[in-house]
């Protein structure tokens, strides 16, 4: 049995990509006085233009969470990349803090695109949940209303990621300048290129540029 605090698994359902809030909370986020900062802002909207105080607060506490899932040093080159590059590391750290967005990205979107079908649709992620709640009690017990938002989340977060076609729901992978990669290269994350739909020979031509 697994137990609730003990699965690794939260449902993605109170906060899906968010790339132009992240980036104005970004700044708090790396203040030294980041709490008070943060609790401020839940409390008078300066940065976040978001008008529900509810809203505000859930989307802290998961900003917070991705934030922390990457070194600090990350988030000052992030600052400095493209808005394509932008939303590709916004994607590292949401696989980073979520095993669930993790699980859905390796086992089947990744499959997906080293298949011939590249369609990703709401039935393919359904099929995980079954895997994962075979082994989950936790996951087990969400209700289909919420795996259906988790996926739901989870697509989002590929379209506006840039990996995934709004029209076609065909995958489609990012692609960078080598020194918008560089960070992933040079810190033993090079899994993330692949995460990017990118092929070996792809990866290996960046390599050789940096």
């Amino acid at each position: 049995m697994t137990e609730k605090n003990k699965s690794p698994y939260t449902t993605i359902t109170g906060c899906t990509f968010l790339y132009y809030e992240f980036g104005r909370i970004l700044p708090l986020l790396m203040d030294a006085n980041s709490d008070i900062l943060l609790k401020d802002e839940i409390e008078n909207n300066r940065v976040l233009q978001v008008n529900s105080i509810a809203s505000r607060k859930r989307f802290v506490v998961e900003f917070k969470r991705r934030y922390a899932s990457v070194p600090a040093l990350f988030w000052k080159t992030w600052q400095g990349m493209s808005e394509a590059g932008q939303r590709a590391g916004l994607f590292y750290a949401i696989l980073k803090t979520y095993k669930l967005v993790f699980d859905f990205h390796v086992n089947v979107a990744m499959r997906k695109w080293n298949s011939i079908d590249h369609t990703l649709l709401r039935d393919d992620l359904l099929m995980e949940f079954n895997e994962l709640s075979a082994h989950d009690d936790f996951v087990d017990s969400w209700s289909d209303a919420t795996k259906d938002k988790c996926c739901s989340n989870y697509l989002t977060i590929l379209r506006q990621s840039g990996l995934l076609n709004e029209k076609t729901n065909e995958l489609t992978p990012v692609k960078l300048d080598a020194d918008e990669f560089a960070y992933y290269i040079r810190s033993g994350e090079e899994w993330f290129l692949e995460a990017c739909l990118l092929y070996p020979y792809e990866i290996n031509d960046i390599k050789s540029q940096l």
